[in-house]
């Protein structure tokens, strides 16, 4: 008399293939949504500094152009600001003038942009530096020409209402943009060190 049939043993193979399928997506899931998080962080990281810098062009005094081409291969510095400004773009000249004084022969150009073309001429901006360091370089244009060149440093400026006697300010924003030997934008240079602090930063970038 054959013995009672052995009971059939549980597969479990599906059930395994199911929980390994399963891990691998969700580990797949994780991979995917740290990529989509770095890159999201990134983006927000970058953006600002590409948008800061690009071709432009503009004049000295003596009536050359002085451009993002022309100034390849060195680091340079830029300030907008205008020749009638009664104290902010002074001082910060100053400020940038100590700086390069401390760098001597190694100074880097540092562009002092008007925002105000209908009255700096690029003589004019040519003889207002002329009280400042010599690597300083004033520099002028066409309405049309600084318009564009404000808009590619992403600078504010706006002319006030005028006076009884015809003067006027002019409302701006104040940065010191470092640029690099490429032309690209580096940082917001700070001004608020000593001197000597700055000029080794800058001495560290040729």
């Amino acid at each position: 008399m054959e013995g009672p049939m052995p009971e059939a043993q549980p597969n479990n193979a599906p059930r395994s293939t199911t929980f390994v399928v399963r891990a691998v997506a969700a580990a797949l899931f994780v991979v995917v949504l740290g990529f989509a998080a770095f890159m999201l962080t990134s983006s927000f990281q970058r953006p600002r500094a590409a948008l800061i810098g690009g071709p432009f062009a503009l004049q000295d005094g003596d009536g050359k152009t002085v451009s993002d081409q022309t100034l390849r291969g060195r680091p340079f510095l830029v300030y907008f600001g205008y020749t009638h400004c009664p104290d902010v773009c002074p001082t910060e000249l100053a400020r940038i003038s100590d700086i390069l004084g401390k760098m001597g022969n190694k100074a880097i150009p540092a562009l002092f942009i008007t925002v105000d073309p209908d009255r700096d001429t690029p003589k004019i901006m040519q003889d207002y530096v002329s009280s400042f360091n010599p690597a300083i370089v004033g520099l002028s244009g066409s309405p049309q020409a600084v318009a564009a060149t404000e808009k590619t440093f992403r600078v504010f400026a706006r002319k006030g209402e005028k006076q009884a006697n015809g003067d006027y300010s002019m409302d701006h924003s104040s940065v010191v943009y470092l640029m690099d030997k490429n032309g690209a934008f580096v940082e917001a240079f700070n001004l608020e060190r000593p001197p000597e602090e700055a000029a080794q930063d800058l001495e560290g970038r040729l």
